[in-house]
């Protein structure tokens, strides 16, 4: 990747998110500096003490928010590690660790993963539940399923079902039945312009506009497949008020036995959730939502909402 600048970033961009941005100039910034490399044990394979023995060449740091999430101040070579091969650790950047850490799956549940691939989050997942229950994974892409069922493969989850469909489509079929569901909605990426020249140089406000109408289409089919008093998690990797607070707001206006619940993880920072954007005022309810950016705590920007479902 290019060494980045901040006069790279479209003027479109800087217009949109300073107005929503108090601390603009730090968040651009971050945003131009390489992300730190992470890592997140699974505990399927080996415990943090192994994780830690074997890759003490890289000196690993805790993560203050996640005692199974690590950091490496030179992270080439960890994916051609030992530990990495075997699946005793899982290359992942910090913030992605967030949204199944709020969805809290247990051992005995069932669990739906909306849109799974390439299994970061799919695996976490599968080690919380203690490889028990029923963990069902989709991804539309055969290509990107190819990746999933690899990674889940080397992570040794063994209470995983994988499907290739239609996100909206899997979830209607198993309505009502679901104790959690993530919906890690695929976005316009914009958290991701720290580690990737391609997010950058795609960006649109075109593109989010599509990405809107399939990210609505998935909360709602996702909040569907949840039994009465489940709950979801609705995450991005993205900025875009569109992508993620009108999103909830769309779900909490069709959806009344919905309810936004708190989010919060102990050390690591999060904002509130913006309450109006482009002459359009959120639910007060939104307000649950949070906002992980990169200057609070050098990860991605990330979006992040707890919902449940009464009854």
């Amino acid at each position: 990747m290019r060494a980045r600048t901040r006069d790279r970033f479209p003027a479109q961009f800087v217009a949109r998110y300073s107005t929503i941005i108090p601390d603009f100039e730090p968040f651009l910034d971050a945003m131009c500096r390489p992300l730190p490399r992470t890592f997140r044990v699974n505990t399927l394979k080996g415990t943090r003490e192994q994780a830690q023995e074997l890759l003490g060449a890289f000196a690993p740091e805790p993560l203050p928010w996640y005692e199974l999430g690590f950091s490496v101040r030179d992270g080439a070579g960890l994916g051609r590690t030992l530990a990495h091969f075997l699946g005793l650790v899982y290359v992942q950047e910090a913030a992605s660790m967030v949204p199944p850490l709020v969805l809290g799956p247990r051992p005995g549940e069932r669990v739906l993963d909306v849109a799974a691939a390439p299994g970061s989050k799919a695996t976490q997942m599968a080690a919380m539940m203690e490889n028990s229950g029923l963990l069902l994974l989709n991804d539309i892409s055969f290509e990107r399923v190819r990746a999933l069922v690899g990674n889940v493969d080397r992570a040794g989850c063994l209470n995983v079902a994988v499907c290739r469909t239609d996100g909206m489509l899997l979830a209607r079929r198993v309505a009502g039945t679901c104790d959690r569901v993530l919906v890690d909605a695929p976005c316009s990426s914009e958290g991701t312009m720290r580690k990737t020249d391609e997010a950058l140089e795609r960006w649109s406000v075109r593109g989010i506009q599509r990405f809107e109408r399939v990210q609505k289409g998935l909360i709602a089919a996702g909040f569907d497949a949840l039994r009465p008093g489940g709950e979801m998690v609705y995450s991005t990797c993205t900025v875009a008020p569109e992508e993620n607070e009108a999103v909830v707001d769309y779900l909490l206006a069709r959806r009344p036995d919905a309810e936004l619940l708190p989010v919060a993880l102990p050390g690591l920072k999060m904002r509130p959730a913006v309450a109006a954007w482009d002459g359009e005022e959120f639910a007060p309810a939104v307000a649950n939502c949070r906002r992980i950016l990169p200057q609070d705590n050098d990860t991605e920007a990330f979006f992040v909402a707890r919902i449940g479902k009464r009854g």
